[in-house]
């Protein structure tokens, strides 16, 4: 009986002793909860953190039809909600990490006790974080390398702020802020990004083994990165989806059948500036949007951060027209002209240099030292103070470096210096193409490929325009009333006086016609350079400059009657919105390429509307429109028709500079007006021969291809009519053998003394 006392006793005794120590073990838990919330172990996230937790946003550049173009940003990160997100993907994050996800408050009981058994008995039986933990610890990172306490205070100071998120977000918005902040590798920060990333898809519209795929990234970017370790990646994507059948997601059957598809990484592009498309247009948006940001401001006062803001770029660019403009500029550069521009060259010692022999050595040499003097590389090289010896001696040593080609990036071996010798060879081309009533630029290309030709020849380029400058002349003539299409002036050498007591006397490029009266619209058409001396001497270089000025260009143009055959240098972004003036009835409308800002609430910043400006009168636009449409049908710009077969109402320009140096080719529709420079980086650097080196060939068939896409695209909804006269009746006859006709009186050319 005594010995059973005695043991109830002790009994009594551990049964005491089990809940002393669990209540101050309890007291002790709930103790050190209150002193880490009092931050008595460092600081806390506060409220507003809660409430607006911070991280770096890219900002996102969107094109007219809603089509992501690019990012500008520290971190590739751009925020989802919750139904923005596969059905799959929240599957496969419960299944893989937090089934209980809907039953508990940020802590996950059973799951801590089965981590904690597992620990005893040295069994891995998972972890037991969930969702909101990881969530609170992607929002507020632990410190690097932390000892063994600052450990276990990171862990539950996580349960704490879990409590907290679970107590302020609800279950949706946890998910999906878990999905905006995890890290993909790849560059890619959040699902939105990845989605594009790994699979060119946005995060609605991934199937099942995509999903599983993203999830499992998660848990360690490297390990299971589907490019670096494909087998791990496929292993861990196959767990994933195991757990999607273990918890009825989707059955046995689908289970077993997705998990024999291989991983597909076809669409796999780490989203950089250097790839997608527009890449020059988002390097020249980016300068423009850098400069904006400094002088807007938020709430409290910080000016916006392109990296860091998340803003959200709504541009003009149509994807779909960018893309018809680049694959024109990649196929005819690609396929036809440089091949031919090879073929030209070939054998020759100089190539694709023209100078005269005694100097074209000492020529090249200087070329080359100012393309070397202009690269990053002696960029960098002069940071770390190298000396002029060491810098040439970098540049002349061989070494392992991939370069551009139309068929493909080259793997090889080659001097920096002997490189820039190879990209020298390389025919670049501008395009720009706006709408001719609203100014939106609908496409923007910069070259062949930005990321081994940064040089951006339409806003920032300017070249020689040979005979595209003669509009501005012509449309002098039909503004000051004294000239019609149809009127006929004398097809004879000019000979204009110069300050200097020199005679100024240009030569024609074609001898049809010549000493014969000849139309205006004939003159233009074929681009002859003697009718355009002869109507310099009518007016002044000043009034040429004047209307061109009017007409949007901004460029000098020098006070000498050489204008009127295209001499001076003007970017291509000048003169697209200036022979949009023609189509948009004398009103010059500044081409726009962004039409609002939002910030990352999607609260609109600013919106944008071109500015405008009368240039000419309606009538003038009208009568240089019709005049300039004879260009393609029977001038330079004819192969329009006959290579091409465009039959509708096209006005153009064809021009090229001296030495062919410069091919452009403006063209000019009721709805878009367009513009295509082609050349060398050097002007030294050209064809030969005018057949091959005009206009017509480098540049037209660029314009070519490009709207023959565009027109085949029934969705953009551009028309193929003609030119909308002026309600007003003309107070000129624009139809020349009307004009023939009604003008009896012939006057013998030979007659004319003052011609």
């Amino acid at each position: 009986m005594g010995k059973n006392k005695k043991l109830r006793k002790k009994y009594y005794k551990y049964i005491l002793g089990f809940w002393i120590l669990y209540f101050v073990g309890l007291f002790s838990i709930i103790l050190l909860f209150v002193i880490i919330s009092n931050e008595k172990f460092g600081p806390m996230p506060t409220f507003e953190e809660l409430e607006n937790p911070k991280s770096n946003l890219a900002s996102e550049v969107y094109s007219s039809d809603s089509t992501l173009l690019g990012t500008y940003y520290i971190e590739n990160r751009s925020n989802v909600h919750y139904q923005d997100l596969s059905d799959n993907l929240i599957n496969a994050l419960l299944a893989a990490e937090d089934i209980r996800f809907e039953e508990h408050s940020g802590i996950d009981q059973r799951a801590l006790l089965r981590t904690f058994s597992g620990i005893v008995l040295n069994v891995d039986r998972g972890g037991g974080s969930t969702i909101t933990q990881q969530l609170a610890k992607n929002l507020f990172p632990r410190e690097r390398n932390p000892s063994t306490l600052d450990l276990v205070l990171s862990k539950f100071k996580e349960w704490i702020t879990a409590v907290k998120l679970e107590r302020n977000y609800s279950k949706e918005e946890i998910i999906a802020m878990y999905f905006n902040t995890v890290p993909f590798g790849s560059r890619s920060f959040g699902i939105k990004s990845a989605s594009k990333t790994f699979f060119n898809k946005t995060p609605d519209s991934l199937k099942v083994e995509e999903a599983a795929l993203m999830v499992g990234v998660v848990n360690a970017p490297t390990k299971y990165s589907p490019v670096r370790n494909p087998n791990n990646a496929f292993k861990k994507r196959n767990i994933i989806i195991s757990q999607m059948a273990k918890y009825d997601y989707i059955s046995k059957q689908v289970s077993d059948s997705i998990k024999e598809i291989q991983i597909d990484m076809s669409n796999f592009r780490i989203q950089a500036h250097n790839t997608g498309i527009a890449q020059h247009f988002r390097e020249y948006l980016r300068s423009q949007l850098k400069n904006w940001c400094s002088s807007h401001f938020k709430a409290d006062g910080s000016p916006y951060n392109l990296y860091k803001d998340g803003l959200k770029i709504y541009t003009t660019i149509d994807s779909r027209m960018q893309k018809y403009a680049e694959e024109a500029v990649s196929k005819h550069l690609g396929k036809t002209l440089q091949p031919n521009f090879y073929k030209h060259w070939e054998g020759f010692t100089n190539a694709p240099y023209v100078f005269e022999e005694d100097e074209s050595d000492s020529l090249i040499e200087l070329l080359m030292t100012q393309a070397m003097k202009r690269s990053e590389r002696y960029r960098k090289l002069k940071l770390a103070e190298s000396s002029l010896d060491s810098i040439e001696l970098s540049f002349n040593t061989p070494t392992e470096m991939t370069v551009f080609s139309w068929d493909g990036e080259i793997d090889t071996i080659m001097t920096p210096m002997d490189s820039i010798k190879y990209y020298k060879f390389f025919l670049r081309s501008g395009l720009m193409s706006m709408e001719s009533h609203t100014g939106y630029v609908k496409a923007y290309v910069g070259g062949p490929d930005y990321k081994y030709f940064k040089y951006d020849p339409v806003k920032y380029g300017k070249r020689q325009i040979g005979s595209t400058f003669k509009p501005f002349l012509y449309t002098l003539a039909m503004q000051a009333g004294e000239y019609s299409p149809c009127s006929k002036v004398p097809n004879v050498q000019q000979s204009i006086d110069l300050p200097d007591g020199t005679k100024w006397e240009p030569s024609n490029s074609t001898k049809e016609k010549e000493n014969e009266m000849v139309s205006l619209k004939w003159a233009l058409a074929n681009s002859v350079n003697w009718v355009s001396a002869y109507l310099m001497k009518q007016y002044s270089p000043q009034s040429v400059r004047q209307i061109a000025k009017k007409m949007g260009v901004t460029s000098f143009i020098p006070a000498v009657p050489a204008i009127c055959l295209g001499t001076p240098d003007i970017s291509l972004y000048e003169m697209v919105g200036a022979m949009n003036t023609f189509a948009n009835k004398g009103i010059y409308i500044e081409p726009i390429f962004i039409t609002k800002i939002e910030d990352k609430f999607g609260n609109i910043i600013e919106k944008f509307s071109p500015k405008q400006t009368e240039a000419m009168s309606e009538e003038t636009a009208y009568l240089m429109a019709d005049m300039m449409k004879g260009v393609t049908q029977y001038g330079t710009g004819i192969r329009l028709r006959l290579t091409y077969g465009f039959t509708n109402p096209i006005a153009g320009k064809t021009g090229t500079t001296q030495n062919q140096s410069d091919g452009w080719f403006m063209g000019v529709t009721p709805d878009l007006t367009s513009g295509i420079w082609t050349g060398c980086e050097d002007r030294a650097a050209h064809f030969r021969t005018i057949t091959l080196g005009q206009g017509a060939n480098m540049a037209l068939p660029i314009w070519a291809l490009y709207m023959k896409k565009v027109y085949a695209d029934s969705t953009l909804h551009y028309s193929m009519g003609d030119f909308e006269p002026p309600l007003k009746e003309l107070s000129v006859e624009i139809d020349c053998e009307a004009y023939e006709n009604n003008h009896k009186e012939i006057i013998e050319f030979e007659e004319i003394d003052e011609f």
